[in-house]
């Protein structure tokens, strides 16, 4: 029998290697995919090829995609400044970049079916960003529907699964699986600058070192991740 192969959308933060992990202790061949689409720093793919060797995934791709062309985000275009004053509830912020994930797990379904994946792991989590449109289980759920009717495979009734394990998941629990996997944390970028150290100001660092505080592991907080 083939050995079940993941492509897994890696984007050099804690949850897509979490997801990856995962998929890797289950048994399956992984294939990691990342993205150099114009974000405004370099810091991310670092960090997503670092992981990708740590984790000895099967091959790593990165995909050149300039969003930034027409910008719409904060994280495309550096004339938008980065919010640093915590998550506004029922308010998507600037740092959602029109078409990201949509245009990802296309690229991803491309991939899976060429390489005869089953699935696609994907890091998103609908706790953190209940604001970004294409994090919310119904994006996942329509996205499926389309997925099984977009290739062969999917008409042949061998659908690629869009597989998201940490959709539901509180970051503090995320944290806990990571470091059960052994993830490297500290190899993780998560922060939307691209200074040498992370700003521990944006809402990304701020929802990771809540978390790491929660679980005793200031040690792991922004700041200190080189």
């Amino acid at each position: 029998m083939t050995e079940p192969t993941t492509v897994a959308l890696l984007s050099g933060g804690i949850d897509s290697a979490t997801a990856a992990g995962i998929a890797l202790e289950a048994g399956q061949k992984v294939i990691g995919l990342s993205f150099d689409y114009g974000q405004r720093h370099r810091k991310e793919l670092q960090a997503a090829k670092t992981l990708a060797k740590y984790l000895k995934l099967e091959e790593h791709l990165i995909i050149k995609i300039n969003l930034s062309s027409w910008g719409g985000s904060s994280l495309t275009d550096p004339s938008q400044e980065i919010p640093t004053k915590g998550i506004q509830k029922n308010i998507i912020p600037n740092t959602y970049v029109p078409g990201r994930n949509t245009i990802f797990v296309a690229i991803g379904l491309s991939l899976a079916e060429a390489r005869g994946a089953t699935r696609i792991a994907l890091g998103i989590n609908a706790m953190d960003y209940s604001g970004y449109p294409d994090c919310r289980p119904d994006y996942l759920d329509a996205y499926q529907e389309l997925a099984n009717l977009s290739n062969k495979v999917g008409r042949d009734g061998k659908g690629i699964e869009l597989w998201a394990p940490l959709l539901h998941w509180e970051k503090t629990k995320i944290f806990r699986e990571a470091l059960r996997l052994k993830i490297p944390i500290k190899k993780t970028w998560s922060c939307y600058q691209g200074e040498p150290k992370a700003c521990g100001e944006c809402d990304s660092c701020r929802i990771r070192d809540q978390a790491l505080e929660e679980i005793g592991r200031v040690d792991l907080c922004s700041r200190s991740i080189l």
